[in-house]
């Protein structure tokens, strides 16, 4: 029965320590009032920080946009349409979308006291099957520069932790002299039941409140208390003054943290930037492939007249019939350019709706469907760009990786302020307050007598009064003198702990400024690197321009020369031949001012995305491709 006040507050610490840590969830009125659900919710708060979350399954479902668009098993698309269809179904978008619940489950760490782990989410880009590089420390280098993040002087834990232990033991010990315990075996039985909170500061101190309980037993006859009851409240405060000190050395970790969730959306905005400049491309890809069909399809029926008028001719006998034969091999020729432009289609559209949806060629209606793009390629009679330099200025502003390495060059000077400070010595000032009280029943078990006094042969047995009446008492006596600090200890000190040579910590710091230093460095590489790319795509709009012009015009010339030698063919001035030869480039014109106009359109695209200019130049609201849903209803198809 003595020990049931111990295993009460035992229990009563253990189960209501936890509860003011815990936020609390509303309740409703009809909620409140009922006993049942008051207790429930009790439980659910007081269990919840042991239970683990789930993580909502992903979603496999397209978006309505593709039904919208579908008629009659064709998919009218427009170029925003196909944009607004990446922004809600494509997978390297939906998969950058976790990477800012990484990075603020990362954070939430950090606030607990832990190591911020490194962000490692890369763009990639699985329409054209390659990937873009990422920044280094938080780009998609796995594992590049982390290693500072990982050293310096040690964060513990800021999440309170209750400890608590119960134990009954029995234990027999021989004894060499009965002088002591009175018997020369000694049985003790001890129950404990103790119960301690620790909590650690960001400021680098540390305290721990403990109250101890120990109910003990012996069969010795020269305790004046047995059984004996004993409590003890103890405080003990720990406060690093060198290493460990201060807000900012203990921060570090949170700083990183909270700076990778900046590079989380940083890495998004890019993910889509550089998944809406794919579409665009792909999307004029598919229009190209198109139009030189269109060109091949002319080319066919060119031929086919040809064979059908030199047929005609040869039946009444005006022409050679080896003219039969150039014809139809010309047919031939058109009809393998024209299968070979109609699968560069079919391929075109698969890339498309791998693309543009979550399932891909798994859903039937989808897979059969035909994609008819609605938008043409255009060329303005002049291009509205900026100076180099303003372009330049624009792309070093705008471009998302450039921040993210800067970002990576700040967590890495956090990491070596870290580092620096673990070179320090290891000074701590401790305090330790200590309340004990002891409190028992006057001893019923006889005492042989004292070695020397005279034999009486009865054994000494004690009254009530014999003892301290201070003492005698319950567990409730003794928690009296805990809480009146009848019985205080105080101790107070410092502890030094200098290690000689220190190698450890050095070459923490030399690394860390080697990697800082690196940090720097592709910082100044991606500068270079972006003023190249806007360069290259400048050179590559005129050149696109250029292209485009002179493809015009070699069709035009080639056109009038068909025209030319068709005429004279009718007339008998020329042979088949040359009409043959005068279709091929007219054929291999048309196909040139097709591709010109295709590289064209991606020097356009290539322009926006150096510059950082994609979303703006499309409308791409980056909240919209945060949630997946884009408020534009479809293009109507006409």
């Amino acid at each position: 029965m003595a020990y049931k006040p111990y295993l009460s507050i035992f229990l009563s610490a253990t189960l209501m320590a936890p509860a003011p840590l815990l936020a609390q969830a509303p309740t409703t009125q009809s909620e409140s009032a009922s006993p049942g659900n008051r207790v429930g919710d009790w439980v659910k708060r007081a269990t919840k920080p042991y239970k683990w979350q789930q993580v909502a399954p992903i979603n496999l479902a397209n978006s309505n946009r593709i039904d919208a668009l579908m008629r009659a098993g064709n998919i009218y698309l427009s170029l925003k349409d196909a944009i607004a269809l990446a922004l809600e179904n494509n997978l390297d978008i939906s998969v950058q979308r976790y990477g800012a619940n990484i990075a603020q489950s990362n954070y939430r760490r950090a606030l607990a006291g832990g190591f911020a782990n490194p962000f490692t989410g890369g763009v990639a880009n699985s329409s054209t099957g390659g990937a873009v590089g990422g920044s280094g420390i938080l780009g998609s280098t796995p594992g590049a520069q982390q290693t500072s993040i990982t050293t310096g002087a040690l964060i513990a834990g800021l999440d309170p932790v209750l400890q608590s232990t119960l134990s009954f033991s029995h234990r027999t010990t021989p004894q060499t002299s009965l002088f002591v315990t009175g018997t020369n075996s000694l049985v003790s039985n001890n129950k404990v039941a103790n119960v301690s909170l620790s909590k650690n500061w960001l400021t680098g101190t540390s305290a721990t409140l403990g109250f101890n309980n120990n109910f003990l037993f012996q069969n010795s006859g020269r305790n004046d208390f047995n059984p004996s009851r004993t409590a003890i409240a103890d405080l003990t405060i720990n406060q690093h003054l060198l290493q460990g000190f201060g807000l900012a050395i203990n921060r570090r970790n949170i700083y990183i943290a909270k700076n990778n969730i900046a590079v989380a959306d940083l890495v998004f905005r890019q993910q889509v930037m550089t998944t809406i400049s794919s579409i665009i491309n792909i999307y004029w890809d598919l229009v190209s492939y198109n139009e030189d069909l269109r060109v091949k399809q002319q080319a066919l029926q060119l031929n086919q007249k040809l064979y059908d008028d030199n047929k005609k001719q040869v039946e009444i006998g005006t022409l050679a019939p080896i003219e039969i034969i150039r014809a139809e091999a010309e047919v031939a020729r058109s009809q393998q350019d024209l299968t070979i432009a109609q699968t560069n289609v079919l391929q075109q559209e698969t890339v498309i709706k791998s693309a543009l949806s979550r399932t891909g060629l798994s859903s039937p209606g989808l897979a059969e469907a035909r994609i008819i793009p609605t938008d043409r390629i255009s060329m303005a009679d002049a291009e509205a760009t900026l100076p180099a330099q303003d372009l330049m200025a624009k792309a070093l502003q705008l471009r998302p990786e450039l921040d993210q390495q800067r970002i990576s060059i700040e967590n890495a000077k956090l990491g070596l302020r870290g580092s620096k400070n673990a070179l320090l010595p290891s000074i701590d000032a401790f305090v330790d307050l200590r309340n004990t009280g002891l409190a028992g029943d006057v001893n019923a078990i006889p005492a042989p007598p004292i070695a020397g006094a005279p034999a009486t042969g009865v054994p000494i047995t004690r009254s009530p009064l014999s003892v301290d009446q201070f003492f005698l008492g319950g567990y409730g006596t003794a928690v009296k003198q805990v809480l009146g600090r009848n019985f205080p200890d105080y101790v107070a000190g410092v502890t030094l702990n200098i290690p000689i040579r220190n190698r450890q910590a050095r070459e923490d710091v030399v690394r860390d400024q080697i990697t800082l230093r690196q940090s720097e460095v592709r910082l100044q590489q991606q500068l270079n690197q972006v003023r190249v790319e806007v360069e290259n795509a400048l050179i590559g709009l005129q050149q696109g321009r250029a292209r485009f012009q002179t493809a015009v015009k070699n069709r035009v010339l080639q056109e009038q020369t068909l025209d030319a030698e068709q005429k004279k063919y009718a007339l008998g001035a020329s042979t088949i031949f040359f009409v043959i030869q005068a279709q091929r480039d007219l054929t291999s014109a048309q196909a040139a001012e097709v591709a010109a106009l295709s590289t064209y359109a991606h020097a356009r695209v290539e322009i926006e995305r150096s510059t950082g200019q994609t979303l703006a130049a499309y409308d791409v609201q980056i909240d919209e491709a945060v949630k997946g849903v884009v408020a534009r209803p479809p293009d109507a198809v006409k």
